[in-house]
């Protein structure tokens, strides 16, 4: 049997998940279990990076998030779930791959001016920030992974690792590491409750396993097509955040209703909203009633991941054998 191409992929711990994440990238992992040799992390050391001076929520994030990973449907028993600190390999291929990365590749990232920019009230003139992707290859490429899904605005991460693993090779004339491929996904940009990106930033998340009656006050108390003042106004639903859900959720039969109700004014944004509540509901109830039975098998869950950052861990070491026999370190070669 030909052995399953191996994927990896990563969030940073920032508590529970929201409808975006779930959107963004969770439903597609719990695809890529089924198919791929997959290996999903958390990545707390990246959280480090932006949030190095206020570190205590992150062992709490971490556990939060990983809860949710599993209630939504990760597998342990089909794909590898661990924390990043936990596999100290990491950290000594990040050291060697940032004595080969060249300035420019990190300065030329486009994410580390836009969030220098956009985190205004963080120092992230730091070392850490700079060189976080080169940390990032070394998270994919110790697991001589395959693909790494990501959405576009993640492609110009996914190329410096391309560039790095191709520069090792090369320098080191050994092919330790493929070089891995994007694996290109369609991510819908979810709007918050108040019509921008959703974002915990902005304060404007559904939580994927908060409580119903939370859910359904968002929901209700969401932004609409501005146009609708009033219940007779006819609206548009390309402007509607609204619709957005409704495209995730709703039957083609009822958004075709939806629409004609909006631009006819033939039925109100109420209304609209409470058949995408139907289905929302049926949707994170599972999830929800999942989450809460975990919380009460915490030893469990940790035990979980306990196996599957061993797993990582094994993994990671062979690949470093490799890694430190090509550089020449080390005393078996004969320092």
């Amino acid at each position: 049997m030909t052995p399953k191409k191996r994927i990896l992929s990563g969030m940073r711990p920032t508590g529970r998940l929201h409808l975006g994440n779930l959107h963004g990238a969770l439903k597609k992992w719990i695809q890529l279990q089924e198919q791929y040799d997959c290996y999903f992390f958390v990545a707390d050391w990246h959280a480090l990076t932006t949030d190095y001076a206020t570190p205590g929520a992150i062992r709490k994030n971490t556990w939060d998030m990983v809860l949710d990973w599993l209630a939504a449907g990760l597998n342990p028993e089909r794909c590898t779930v661990f924390i990043q600190s936990d596999v100290k390999e990491h950290a000594e291929l990040y050291l060697l791959l940032a004595m080969i990365t060249p300035l420019p590749w990190l300065e030329r990232n486009p994410t580390y001016k836009e969030q220098q920019q956009q985190l205004t009230a963080k120092d992230l003139s730091t070392y850490g920030f700079l060189g976080y992707p080169v940390l990032q290859a070394a998270d994919i490429i110790i697991y001589r992974a395959h693909g790494v899904p990501v959405g576009k605005d993640q492609l110009p991460h996914v190329e410096l690792t391309r560039e790095i693993a191709r520069r090792f090779n090369h320098l080191y004339e050994k092919e330790i590491f493929p070089v891995p491929d994007a694996l290109l996904t369609e991510v819908p940009v979810l709007p918050g409750t108040d019509g921008r990106k959703m974002s915990k930033s902005y304060d404007n998340c559904i939580y994927i396993t908060e409580p119903e009656d939370t859910v359904r006050k968002k929901i209700l108390q969401m932004m609409t097509d501005p146009a609708r003042a009033r219940r007779t106004d006819p609206g548009d639903p390309a402007k509607c955040p609204v619709f957005d859900y409704h495209k995730l959720y709703s039957t083609a039969e009822e958004m075709d209703r939806v629409s004609e109700g909006c631009r006819t004014a033939g039925i109100g944004c109420v209304d609209c909203k409470k058949i995408l509540l139907e289905h929302i509901m049926a949707h994170l109830g599972p999830i929800r009633q999942r989450r809460e039975a975990m919380e009460k098998e915490m030893d469990t869950v940790r035990q979980m991941v306990l196996d599957g950052t061993a797993r990582a861990r094994e993994e990671a070491r062979k690949t470093m054998d490799l890694v430190r026999s090509a550089v020449g370190l080390g005393v078996e070669n004969g320092i």
